[in-house]
């Protein structure tokens, strides 16, 4: 899935006080790298299960964060040992 707005990601761990780590942890990630680069627009995708896990820990709905993007079903696995 397509991340719409990083700022937006950013002021909801800034008001929620959910560090990069929590957030790469609720998304099921072993390292906060990739929340990182997410959050400074290095990277705009996830796959749909993080994309669900981040949006539920951030008490959102899934589609006010993130976009659909047909290649994200993958996208979990690729991402979990990002460090």
């Amino acid at each position: 899935m397509i991340l719409k707005d990083r700022k937006k990601l950013r002021r909801l761990m800034v008001i929620q006080e959910v560090s990069q780590r929590e957030l790469a942890a609720a998304a099921g990630y072993n390292a906060h790298s990739y929340v990182g680069r997410l959050v400074r627009g290095q990277v705009s995708s996830v796959g749909t299960d993080a994309a669900l896990r981040i949006a539920h820990r951030l008490r959102v709905g899934v589609e006010d964060l993130f976009l659909p993007d047909e290649s994200s079903n993958s996208g979990d696995e690729d991402h979990k040992g990002a460090s």
